[in-house]
């Protein structure tokens, strides 16, 4: 059982986020348990690489001196499986948006997928999606985007390790990927489809490494307030 010590002097917890929540949700969550468990005012309680909403899987959250290490934490290595959906895009690049484009997809084999798998390992360029928090101009993007604006976004450098596709049920294909921080993989669907030539968008996302912390470990939040 941890102590408010524990907690102030630094703790990293290793969380599953559910389908839906924010990251921030799921800090706000924590924080507000711990603070109302220990009845104190303040903790500082810090996420270390951000989820988006549809997607699930581990999530470290640091409280009180180990939010020092957030940023060591966002540099390290992390590792995702999904499914990516070939014959259409959206604006979000996921479902978050609704589908505004339909491509055939009649010229797609599965050697083709293999094939161009293999052009996206590696340092390449990739732009992030308008549907992101990325600032521009002191504006998120998402709120340019939600706007009906269009912005010019700059390419960034990312590595992609390892690109492996797991599976094909056409039009679905499961993949699995180890990359650099700073890499989208909602921008990774979106640019293999349109590599492939027939559209394609992120349908599922889930989290299962970052460095050496696996999901295998992590807990949810219920478990976690549950043996706070």
């Amino acid at each position: 059982m941890l102590t408010l010590e524990d907690f102030k002097s630094g703790q990293v917890l290793l969380i599953d986020k559910p389908l839906n929540w924010t990251s921030f949700q799921v800090v706000n969550k924590l924080r507000w348990n711990i603070t109302h468990k220990f009845n104190i005012k303040k903790l500082k309680v810090g996420h270390a690489g951000t989820l988006d909403p549809l997607a699930t899987g581990l999530l470290i959250i640091c409280t009180g001196n180990f939010t020092k290490k957030i940023d060591e934490y966002q540099a390290q290595i992390k590792e995702y499986t999904g499914e990516l959906t070939l014959g259409a895009t959206t604006p979000s690049y996921d479902l978050e948006t609704e589908i505004n484009q339909i491509y055939s997809t009649e010229h797609i084999t599965k050697e083709l997928i293999y094939d161009i798998t293999k052009l996206f390992i590696g340092e390449i360029d990739q732009k992030p999606p308008i549907f992101s928090a990325i600032k521009k101009e002191g504006r998120r993007l998402y709120e340019i985007a939600r706007e009906g604006n269009t912005v010019e976004i700059e390419a960034r450098k990312i590595t992609i390790n390892e690109f492996e596709i797991t599976k094909i049920d056409f039009p679905r294909i499961e993949f699995r990927v180890v990359c650099s921080k700073g890499t989208y993989i909602r921008s990774l669907a979106y640019d293999f489809g349109k590599a492939l030539n027939c559209g394609a968008h992120l349908s599922q996302l889930r989290r299962t490494k970052i460095g050496n912390f696996h999901i295998n470990n992590g807990i949810t939040i219920d478990d976690f307030i549950a043996n706070l």
